[in-house]
């Protein structure tokens, strides 16, 4: 478990047969064929409960993400004007990203402060954190670094967006943990058409 004044979240939407994409992800189809449905609670179906699950996320701190899921929102089926971190929203004030990759790009779109890390997801959390201040950090994604956050004891809460539908393949979220049993303490749950949104307090 992380020390300090601020929490580290892992925040990410799956279905409910733990899928964070389709098959078949791709720099066209970011959440692969059909994956679009893990995140209509944030866009085209919320409701104000959704849009403030959404606003709370956009408060925060500091943002670690991985190369993948980096390399997809700089892309040109990405990130573009209003529509960013946060869902569709005012971007002209966004919170630093850490992106852990082995290898930082050459060029980028994005115009954020993005800050590539290839010393491991630790030194991207730690980085995050002191970036953050006293709020919030939040790993958004993709599965992998999602995963070694949570396996690596780096992780104090995890909120999970369980979409209502079994995609029946894609990128599973636990695939590759590597530790034994996680305990989880639920600490919110909220219900809206197109999620059930579950916050977990992470054990040691």
């Amino acid at each position: 478990m992380s020390a300090g004044t601020n929490r580290v979240v892992v925040d990410i939407s799956m279905s409910l047969d733990g899928y964070v994409t389709a098959p078949g992800p791709d720099m066209e189809h970011g959440l692969g064929r059909g994956g679009e449905v893990l995140h209509e609670w944030a866009m085209s179906e919320r409701t104000e409960a959704d849009a403030a699950l959404l606003d709370e996320t956009a408060a925060t701190g500091a943002v670690v993400m991985g190369r993948r899921l980096f390399d997809f929102v700089d892309g040109p089926n990405g990130w573009h004007g209003d529509l960013g971190y946060g869902g569709e929203r005012d971007q002209s004030s966004q919170p630093p990203y850490f992106v852990v990759t082995r290898k930082a790009p050459a060029t980028r779109r994005l115009s954020g402060d993005f800050t590539f890390v290839t010393s491991g997801i630790a030194d991207a959390v730690a980085q995050a954190r002191a970036a953050a201040d006293r709020k919030d950090v939040v790993v958004m994604g993709g599965a992998s670094v999602c995963a070694q956050a949570v396996g690596a004891g780096l992780a104090d809460r995890l909120r999970v967006h369980i979409a209502p539908v079994l995609l029946g393949g894609g990128t599973p979220l636990f695939e590759h943990l590597g530790t034994g049993p996680i305990p989880l303490e639920a600490e919110e749950v909220v219900q809206t058409p197109r999620a059930v949104h579950v916050t977990y307090r992470v054990g040691e």
